[in-house]
Protein backbone atom coordinates (compact mmCIF):
# COMPACT_ATOMS: atom_id res chain seq x y z
CA UNK A 1 0.00 0.00 0.00
CA UNK A 2 1.06 3.53 -0.79
CA UNK A 3 -0.43 6.68 0.70
CA UNK A 4 -0.06 10.05 -1.02
CA UNK A 5 -0.41 13.40 0.73
CA UNK A 6 -0.69 16.51 -1.41
CA UNK A 7 -0.29 20.16 -0.54
CA UNK A 8 0.24 23.52 -2.18
CA UNK A 9 -2.97 24.29 -4.03
CA UNK A 10 -4.77 27.59 -3.75
CA UNK A 11 -5.98 30.71 -5.50
CA UNK A 12 -3.65 32.74 -7.68
CA UNK A 13 -4.00 35.42 -10.33
CA UNK A 14 -3.23 34.73 -13.95
CA UNK A 15 0.51 34.91 -14.55
CA UNK A 16 1.29 33.82 -11.02
CA UNK A 17 2.96 30.70 -9.68
CA UNK A 18 2.20 27.82 -7.35
CA UNK A 19 4.12 24.77 -6.26
CA UNK A 20 2.40 21.50 -5.49
CA UNK A 21 3.96 18.82 -3.34
CA UNK A 22 3.08 15.16 -2.92
CA UNK A 23 4.74 12.92 -0.35
CA UNK A 24 4.44 9.16 -0.47
CA UNK A 25 4.43 6.82 2.51
CA UNK A 26 3.98 3.09 2.94
CA UNK A 27 5.51 0.71 0.39
CA UNK A 28 7.58 3.47 -1.17
CA UNK A 29 10.43 1.30 -2.39
CA UNK A 30 8.13 -0.19 -4.99
CA UNK A 31 7.17 3.13 -6.60
CA UNK A 32 8.28 3.78 -10.16
CA UNK A 33 6.61 6.75 -11.82
CA UNK A 34 5.01 9.60 -9.90
CA UNK A 35 3.23 12.61 -11.27
CA UNK A 36 0.14 14.73 -11.57
CA UNK A 37 -3.19 14.63 -13.31
CA UNK A 38 -5.83 17.32 -13.24
CA UNK A 39 -9.58 17.46 -13.69
CA UNK A 40 -11.53 20.59 -14.46
CA UNK A 41 -15.32 20.77 -13.95
CA UNK A 42 -17.14 18.89 -16.68
CA UNK A 43 -13.93 17.54 -18.20
CA UNK A 44 -12.05 14.28 -18.10
CA UNK A 45 -9.02 13.81 -15.93
CA UNK A 46 -5.87 14.52 -17.94
CA UNK A 47 -2.18 13.90 -17.43
CA UNK A 48 -0.19 17.00 -16.54
CA UNK A 49 3.29 15.60 -15.94
CA UNK A 50 5.09 12.48 -14.79
CA UNK A 51 8.59 11.55 -13.69
CA UNK A 52 10.19 8.15 -13.33
CA UNK A 53 12.41 7.07 -10.46
CA UNK A 54 15.32 7.60 -12.86
CA UNK A 55 14.30 11.20 -13.59
CA UNK A 56 12.72 10.84 -17.04
CA UNK A 57 10.00 13.47 -17.40
CA UNK A 58 6.99 13.89 -19.63
CA UNK A 59 4.55 16.78 -19.90
CA UNK A 60 1.22 17.58 -21.46
CA UNK A 61 1.67 19.91 -24.42
CA UNK A 62 -0.52 22.50 -22.71
CA UNK A 63 1.94 22.95 -19.83
CA UNK A 64 5.32 22.55 -21.54
CA UNK A 65 7.56 25.51 -20.83
CA UNK A 66 5.43 26.63 -17.89
CA UNK A 67 5.36 23.67 -15.48
CA UNK A 68 8.31 21.73 -14.11
CA UNK A 69 8.09 18.38 -12.37
CA UNK A 70 10.82 17.25 -10.01
CA UNK A 71 11.34 14.48 -7.54
CA UNK A 72 13.26 13.98 -4.33
CA UNK A 73 13.66 10.23 -3.94
CA UNK A 74 15.23 10.61 -0.49
CA UNK A 75 12.13 12.48 0.72
CA UNK A 76 9.70 10.38 -1.36
CA UNK A 77 8.24 13.59 -2.69
CA UNK A 78 7.29 14.85 -6.11
CA UNK A 79 6.86 18.54 -6.88
CA UNK A 80 5.07 20.45 -9.59
CA UNK A 81 6.25 24.00 -10.08
CA UNK A 82 3.61 25.89 -12.02
CA UNK A 83 4.54 29.25 -13.54
CA UNK A 84 2.69 31.61 -15.85
CA UNK A 85 -0.58 30.15 -14.71
CA UNK A 86 -3.66 30.63 -16.87
CA UNK A 87 -7.37 30.48 -15.98
CA UNK A 88 -7.59 27.26 -18.00
CA UNK A 89 -5.19 25.64 -15.53
CA UNK A 90 -7.97 25.78 -12.94
CA UNK A 91 -8.69 22.23 -11.82
CA UNK A 92 -8.32 19.72 -9.04
CA UNK A 93 -4.80 18.35 -9.25
CA UNK A 94 -4.24 14.73 -8.29
CA UNK A 95 -0.93 13.16 -7.45
CA UNK A 96 -0.35 9.58 -8.56
CA UNK A 97 2.22 6.87 -7.95
CA UNK A 98 2.68 3.74 -10.03
CA UNK A 99 3.79 0.46 -8.55
CA UNK A 100 4.55 -1.24 -11.84
CA UNK A 101 5.52 -4.62 -10.40
CA UNK A 102 1.90 -5.20 -9.39
CA UNK A 103 0.27 -2.88 -11.91
CA UNK A 104 -1.39 -0.57 -9.38
CA UNK A 105 -1.75 3.20 -9.57
CA UNK A 106 -2.32 5.01 -6.30
CA UNK A 107 -3.99 8.43 -6.07
CA UNK A 108 -3.86 11.35 -3.72
CA UNK A 109 -6.99 13.09 -2.48
CA UNK A 110 -6.59 16.04 -4.83
CA UNK A 111 -5.81 19.69 -4.29
CA UNK A 112 -7.69 22.61 -5.82
CA UNK A 113 -5.87 25.10 -8.01
CA UNK A 114 -7.85 28.16 -9.05
CA UNK A 115 -6.43 30.79 -11.41
CA UNK A 116 -8.36 34.03 -11.63
CA UNK A 117 -8.26 36.25 -14.70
Amino acid sequence: QVQLLESGGGLVQAGGSLRLSCTASGSILSINTMGWYRQAPGKQRELVAGITSGGIRNYADSVKGRFTISRDNAENTVYLQMNSLKPEDTAVYYCYADVTVVGIRYWGQGTQVTVSS
